[in-house]
């Protein structure tokens, strides 16, 4: 089995608006690798690609060109989706159910027993300190505890691969810590973690290496540890806000270029 469980290369996504069917290039040729085990954060300003990535390698959505593969099958293989957990930025929880009763509804999605179902539910719910509020109606959670419950249907089927988007947006510091608490259990469980976020600290905390993105195209990648011990940065802010800046300065620089070499219109 390949040590490398996600591969993408020349990702290129275009979409069109609905009038006039205008392009958009929300990615242009972008390509990375996710080892095993590893925990790769994606960064980038807003507009940046960053949830068009996540959704090509779900297969949510279908790349213009290149290609994509996870867990050695085409993305939004149901071979590799079976594997696969995901929490969304904003996740929709049917309010009336309980923590149990949801999580008993992602488990049947995917074939488990009812004893299985049950076991699993227990076992999640105590990972993210929920245990006492297995039997309450999630109308009544809190921020903190629906991104915790999140979290868990994410692992109802023991994925290989967790993709989690913007999991601390909205938390206070208390559920912030609560949730890089979980996350950290899951590396140490050799979980591969693709992760979305703008919070740097988290990031900086939480992953093995990073990948910004600007317009849709890589400004730059590296290890994390390397970042600050190389001696160019202080830290992880001060390299994003550095890669952004170079990387809008020169899409600047080629858009200058290209109006010059247009002629103009008489």
């Amino acid at each position: 089995m390949t040590d490398q469980v996600i591969v993408t290369e020349n990702l290129v996504k275009i979409h069109y608006s609905h009038f006039l069917r205008r392009p958009s290039r929300a990615l242009q040729g972008v390509s990375f690798s996710i080892a095993r085990g590893e925990a790769f954060g994606l960064l980038g300003p807003n507009g940046a690609g960053k949830t068009t990535t996540q959704k090509l390698l779900l297969g949510l959505l279908k790349p213009t060109e290149g290609t994509v593969c996870v867990l050695g099958h085409p993305a939004g293989d149901p071979r590799a989706l079976d594997k696969v957990g995901f929490l969304p930025e904003n996740p929709y929880f049917y309010s009336y159910l309980t923590a149990h009763e949801f999580l008993d509804f992602f488990g049947r999605l995917f074939n488990l027993s009812a004893a299985q179902r049950k076991e699993r539910a227990n076992e999640l719910l105590k990972m993210v300190s929920l245990s006492d509020a297995g039997s309450k109606p999630i109308r009544k959670f809190s921020k903190g505890m629906l991104q915790r419950l999140g979290i868990a249907q994410a692992l109802m089927n023991d994925p290989d691969v967790l993709f989690l988007d913007e999991p601390n947006t909205g938390l206070d510091p208390i559920g912030r810590r609560d949730i890089r608490n979980i996350i950290k259990g899951l590396k140490q469980q050799g979980k591969t973690i693709f992760l979305n976020s703008h919070l740097l600290p988290d990031v900086n905390e939480l992953c093995d290496r990073i990948m910004i993105l600007h317009r849709g195209r890589c400004a730059a990648e590296a290890r994390v540890q390397d970042i600050a011990t190389s001696g160019n940065y202080r830290d992880l802010e001060e390299y994003f806000m550095d890669a952004v800046a170079r990387a809008e300065q020169e899409y600047n620089e080629q858009q200058a270029t290209a109006a010059a070499a247009t002629p103009a219109k008489v």
